[in-house]
């Protein structure tokens, strides 16, 4: 297996990966959606609440809201040994707002009781306050999986199959984006508007070339960076090939 990375960013990812077959690119990829343990909102207490919006529209709003956490510091809430699945600090954090209006309530708003777990942009809007209207509430925020609820989904992923090589120097067109690839230049098809004008005058020339690969773009829509998406996503892979093996040796 031979990886690339294209493109990177924190919020980013763009990569190319050689010597793999398609079920392992899908599996990497709903892994990357569904499976990578994220911080997001699960309770909220509300105190009080004198704005136009019900409680459970507010509690909806501050669970797809995304959190930033450290990826190793928390555990599973119903893994916890700490405290056997009750809540602690090992396994929750708590989110607490008490706003009185007029104005607008924003997610930078939120207090909460570890430095590393707040809203990943203070400028999300949650509701309007109007004159004398008050919001009070503390939030419970914990681990959970993309597969159980989507406000804890890791990624958003998308791959395409057999990238094109240009081997031979063409002038593309002004949209095509081409990336230096050994001794060639590899079209990425998600920055042009495919009009291939250059791959068609590279095959004149002889100078396209197939490689058995796919480009995965990675968007991370939680609180972990997109590179930090990847690796984990590698990682749960390879425990469950590992627990999948010796599965197997048990039936012998």
């Amino acid at each position: 297996m031979e990886v690339q990375i294209l493109n990177k960013s924190e919020l980013e990812m763009q990569f190319l990966v050689e010597g793999i077959k398609p079920s392992y690119a899908s599996a990497l990829r709903r892994v990357m959606m569904s499976e990578i343990p994220t911080m997001a909102t699960e309770y909220v207490d509300f105190k009080k609440n004198d704005s136009a919006l019900n409680d459970e529209i507010i509690a909806n709003r501050l669970g797809l809201m995304p959190l930033t956490f450290e990826r190793d510091a928390y555990n599973i809430t119903q893994e916890c040994d700490n405290c056997k699945g009750k809540g602690c600090s090992r396994c929750q954090v708590k989110l607490v707002l008490k706003k009185k209006g007029p104005g607008m309530v924003y997610s930078g708003d939120l207090k909460s009781d570890s430095k590393d777990v707040k809203p990943i942009f203070d400028d999300i809007p949650i509701v309007e306050l109007f004159n004398d209207q008050e919001l009070q509430f503390e939030a419970t925020a914990q681990l959970g999986f993309g597969k159980v609820h989507t406000k804890w989904q890791g990624a958003v992923v998308g791959y395409q199959e057999n990238p094109t090589v240009i081997k031979k120097e063409v002038k593309p067109c002004p949209v095509h984006k081409l990336v230096p690839f050994r001794n060639g230049y590899l079209v990425k098809k998600g920055d042009c508007e495919m009009c291939m004008d250059c791959v068609e005058e590279a095959s004149k020339k002889g100078g396209v070339e197939k490689i058995g690969g796919f480009i995965f773009n990675v968007e991370s829509v939680c609180g972990l960076h997109a590179q930090d998406v990847v690796l984990s996503a590698a990682d749960i892979l390879d425990k469950k090939f590992s627990e999948f093996s010796k599965d197997l040796k048990k039936l012998k």
